[in-house]
């Protein structure tokens, strides 16, 4: 890796002539510190380099050269800092502004890209044998300052890598797998629940009206959850917020790949019944609702519709530095439901736009949070395996908070502690259990510390805090258990029925 940065620092007042010749003299025979601060010692050859510089009356220009360990652009922040305080202090010169002109990243490539690349802020991206060169123009001090170069580089490897993956490039690894069920039935849950009239389709994509009967078995699997495994594990519920501004999500890193499947949420620009008339009087006239004209009346979007439950549980710890008395941090919300826009994804009622899930969340010490994930894959396979009595198993897959981000593969350092567990149930109706596609209907993940440092939460004994959670889809448990099971309620496990009560009737239609 390569980067050349051309840093220009305007001032406040020309230099005069001591001045140009002191600063001469100070890039050339004093910046030694700066330029292998932080470079480990084996590798003080690989340390930056000034190129060249320039000093004219308002203003100082710089080329500067570096490798991986310090790179220019945190260089070029430091030489400002310096340069302030020798200018000030001799010359009475402040420094007005720092500019990136130009910045070439040269980095070397294991793979070749098979299909063009853009990036924001980056005005050419080139390949040159096995290198990549990626040029940035006029970049102001807080781009240099924020990092936003080297997340340019991550993002640039990101989308190379991504080339080379098939489909959505999750990382598929088998842990574990029940004994073999044989199934009561290898018809499909969502069109035997149409023909009863349990269900209806709509009224806008991706939804579903349950009827009473499906509607109960949805709170029976909502029940079950709660008293098998949340409870005895300690877990209290919560109710979240279900519209979430950006910047919870810009906290959690949903906004690096989850922006085609949000529904975002615009409020009006005014409450003033007066805006709204012509609207109002165009629905009275036609009894039609005027998009075009009610979209001039939106403000901006502010966030979206839950995307996923977690973000605003760990917002409401934002800042709070937690009595140690109190980890693990065990809770839940159950309170309503979730938005995806799948668009052509959706399939039955396990695959949907709005679903309804239980979001646990945990907080607390890496040695409990390791012990809590063994309790809770003990209770889940409790319930699917002496409850449900259905076919299941585990696999580690790409994190949840990287497949939600557009990432691919696994932590590297997980070494099966960190990372999303899958539960996968067989659903017949789509062939074998060895050829056909299994669905996902439940994960368990430890993530580390990568929600505890976003929102600064903090234990009274400033001791490393990680967390995790476990979605639990109730749509999803449901057409696990009736794909195996079926509809015939007499024949479904003992346990089950303890759970389930009386079913309630269904209404009839003429």
């Amino acid at each position: 890796m390569k980067l050349q940065l051309n840093a220009e620092y305007l001032l406040s007042k020309p230099l005069t002539g001591d001045g140009v010749q002191k600063i001469k003299k100070y890039l050339a025979e004093e910046t030694k510190e700066i330029l292998v601060k932080g470079v480990p010692k084996d590798k003080l050859s690989e340390s930056p380099r000034i190129l060249d510089s320039k000093i004219l009356d308002d203003s100082i220009s710089v080329i500067i050269e570096s490798g991986t360990y310090v790179r220019s652009h945190a260089v070029a922040i430091r030489l400002k800092n310096s340069l302030s305080m020798l200018l000030g202090k001799e010359f009475k010169v402040g420094i007005k502004k720092v500019v990136g002109k130009k910045y070439t990243l040269t980095l070397e490539l294991e793979k070749i890209p098979k299909d063009p690349i853009n990036i924001p802020f980056v005005n050419n991206i080139s390949i040159q044998g096995n290198n990549a060169i990626l040029t940035l123009d006029d970049l102001d001090e807080e781009f240099l300052t924020k990092n936003h170069v080297d997340r340019i580089i991550n993002l640039f490897y990101d989308k190379v890598e991504a080339q080379f993956w098939g489909g959505k490039g999750e990382h598929w690894e088998l842990i574990s797998k029940s004994k073999e069920i044989e199934p009561l039935t290898t018809k499909d849950p969502t069109t035997e629940l149409l023909a009863l009239g349990w269900l209806k389709q709509g009224p806008s994509q991706g939804q579903w009206f349950y009827h009473a009967p499906i509607a109960t078995l949805l709170r029976t699997m909502e029940r079950i959850a709660v008293e098998e495994i949340l409870k005895p594990l300690g877990f209290i519920e919560v109710i979240a917020p279900k519209l979430v501004p950006f910047e919870i999500w810009e906290k959690t890193g949903h906004l690096s790949g989850s922006e085609p499947e949000i529904y975002y949420v615009s409020p009006p620009i005014s409450r003033d019944v007066s805006v709204w008339e012509e609207v109002i009087d165009l629905y009275k006239i036609t009894k039609k609702a005027y998009v075009d004209k009610i979209r001039e009346r939106m403000r901006d979007p502010i966030g979206g519709m839950t995307y996923a439950q977690c973000p605003p549980m760990y917002w409401a710890f934002d800042g709070k530095t937690i009595d140690d008395s109190e980890f693990p941090v065990l809770i839940y919300d159950k309170s309503g439901p979730s938005y995806r826009w799948e668009a052509g994804g959706r399939q039955g009622i396990e695959r949907v736009n709005e679903f309804w899930r239980i979001e646990p969340v945990f907080i607390g010490y890496p040695e409990q949070l390791i012990e809590l994930k063994e309790k809770m894959m003990e209770r889940y396979a409790y319930v699917f395996d002496k409850i449900f009595e259905i076919e299941w198993r585990t696999a580690w897959v790409t994190p949840f908070y990287m497949a939600q981000s557009g990432q691919t593969g696994i932590e590297k350092e997980t070494e099966r502690i960190k990372g999303t567990v899958d539960y996968e149930s067989w659903i017949p109706s789509r062939g074998t259990r060895e050829e056909s596609e299994w669905l996902e209907f439940q994960n368990l993940s430890i993530v580390g510390d990568k929600y505890t440092k976003a929102f600064s939460i903090k234990s009274s004994k400033n001791k490393e805090l990680w967390s995790g959670c476990s979605g639990i889809g109730l749509q999803r448990w449901t057409v696990s258990f009736l794909a195996q099971k079926g509809l015939d309620s007499d024949k479904w496990p003992k346990e089950f029925k303890k759970y389930l009560g009386e079913f309630p009737r269904q209404i009839k239609f003429v």
